[in-house]
Parts: structure tokens; sequence; C-alpha cells
């Protein structure tokens, strides 16, 4: 039986800017090891695998992902094998980063595959050579995002009671954003406007994910868009002015942010507010989603 009811994530207002109030719902805080948007996503799948009598949870992604990362953890604290598909097949000889090493610690076993293998993750013939090869394995897409997902990733927003006009969220795939625009529309918290921030270059595609992932009756209801001029040159990618806000507002918040979401996020609104590019909203939500265990800013 897998109990995760009682997930809690504070909120706390940080520095003003401009004159608009900024609060953070730490979501970073809601575990020591699955924590962020990764617990809400995994929550409802561990629960079907569990309910299913798979013993083993199998998912995709690349050197330094911290979603293979929370699989790893969630597979050693509820008691199932875990496989990780690594994208780039020259990893295999290669030592193992500070990712790979701990979710090795964690009893992860890795299979590297190609860059081009990789890019089949979700063809059908692919997926069925994986459930030859690992058998009885529950298999969760990269990043986690799947209806299950989207689930979990709404409860982010079930125990907001505040009125807030802006709520931002850094996005990979697109599946935490598509999961908040899900809660909004169901808690009919329909005058917060929802931004998403892309990490990745080109990340426009996500508007189209997020179409993917929800009926249209939701996300037509809601107040909602994708901004991708924060990406500071792509996934993991970064630039001086971006690691220097980082800092200042971890000597100003005390809050850690990462290079790879939280802080491109963060330094999104900040702009926004201060180019006045957001109307009239004076009291905006951001949402910590974690991932600084791994990509810290010292």
């Amino acid at each position: 039986m897998i109990n995760l009811d009682n997930i809690y994530a504070p909120i706390q207002e940080i520095e003003a800017v401009s004159g608009v109030s900024l609060f953070i719902k730490r979501e970073d805080l809601n575990h020591h090891e699955i924590m962020g948007n990764k617990l809400r996503k995994l929550k409802y799948n561990l629960i079907r695998a569990k309910e299913l009598n798979f013993s083993s949870l199998l998912s995709f992604g690349g050197a330094y992902s911290n979603h293979i990362l929370a699989l790893s953890a969630a597979g050693r604290i509820y008691g199932f094998k875990t496989i990780g598909i690594i994208r780039g097949e020259e990893l295999k000889n290669k030592e193992l980063n500070f990712v790979l090493s701990q979710a090795k610690q964690n009893g992860m076993e890795f299979y590297f595959v190609s860059r081009e293998e990789y890019k089949r993750k979700n063809e059908a013939e692919f997926i069925e050579k994986l459930r030859n090869k690992f058998e009885n394995s529950y298999i969760v897409p990269e990043g986690g995002s799947n209806d299950l997902a989207i689930k979990g990733a709404a409860e982010i927003v079930f125990d907001i009671d505040e009125h807030y006009d802006v709520i931002a969220c850094a996005c990979g795939t697109g599946g935490t954003v598509a999961g908040i625009i899900k809660g909004i529309y169901e808690r009919d918290l329909f005058d917060a406007k929802i931004i998403g921030f892309p990490v990745l270059k080109g990340g426009e595609f996500i508007v189209d994910e997020i179409k993917r992932f929800l009926p249209k009756e939701v996300y037509s209801k809601v107040n909602w868009e994708i901004n991708s001029n924060y990406h500071f040159g792509g996934y993991g990618k970064t630039k001086p002015e971006l690691i220097e806000f980082i800092r200042r507002f971890k000597n100003k918040n005390n809050i850690n942010l990462d290079y790879i979401y939280t802080g491109k996020m963060m330094y999104g609104i900040y702009d926004l507010v201060k180019s006045n590019k957001l109307g009239k909203a004076k009291k905006i939500l951001v949402i910590h989603t974690g991932g600084t265990q791994t990509a810290i800013v010292k």
C-alpha cells in the first residue's frame, strides 16, 4: 500500500519587485528525496504500479535527469526495482556523474542507448522490446508526464486558499503546467493567469503538448500562456547574468534555485514585472519545482 495523501508544500512571501508582491510555493520541500513536481507526477503512477503488481519501474532520461534520480529513490522507498533507459551509449564506459551515481546507489539498473535509438522511446516497437527485456516493468514516460502525472500535478494548486493574479512555473515536457491548468479548472480559479517558462530552446511545442494532455474544455477555459524568452540557450545552458541573478536571489531570500528550471522561471518573472509586461498583476505565486539537488548554484 502506498499512501501519498498528505504531500505538503508551504507558501512563503519573498521580496517584492517594483511594488508587486511575490510568493513562492515550496514544492522543493514536499519530500526529502523525491522532492518537487517529480513527487507529484509519480504519485498516481506509483499507486497504479503497486495496484497492478508490477515489480519494476522503467523510465527514460538523460545523464542529468532529475526524473531518473527521483524514480530511483521512489523505487527504493516503495519497493520497486528500477530501470533507467539513459540517452547516450558513450556514457556506458564513463565514470558515472552525481545523478547517475546516486541513482545507482538507490538500486537503479541502467540501459544505455544511442541518441538515435533514444528518439524511438515513444514507438510501440521499441516499447515492446523493452517490455520483453525487462519483464513485469511499469513504464513511465520521459519526464514522468502522462495522464496520471497530470492528475498528480493538478494537486499543486489544491491547497491554495488565496487569490493570485499570476501563477508561474518552469516547464520541460509541459506535464506540470498542464496539471496546474487542470487544477485551476477544477478549483474554479479562473481569475488567475498561468505562465509556463520552457527551459528548452524551441519550447513553443509545449503549447501542443498541453493541448494533447488536456481536454479542450479545460485548456480553453483557463487563462494560460507559454513564454519561451527565458531559456538562456536551451536545456542545461546558462549565462553569467542568470547565475548572478540566482546568487542574488539566494542572498536576499535564503532559497536555492537551480540553473536548469527554477532559476530561469524566476528570472523571467522578475524581468516581466520590471518591464511592466504583466499588466495590473499585483500578487504573483511562483512554483518551486525542486531540482536544486542536482543543479545548485554556489
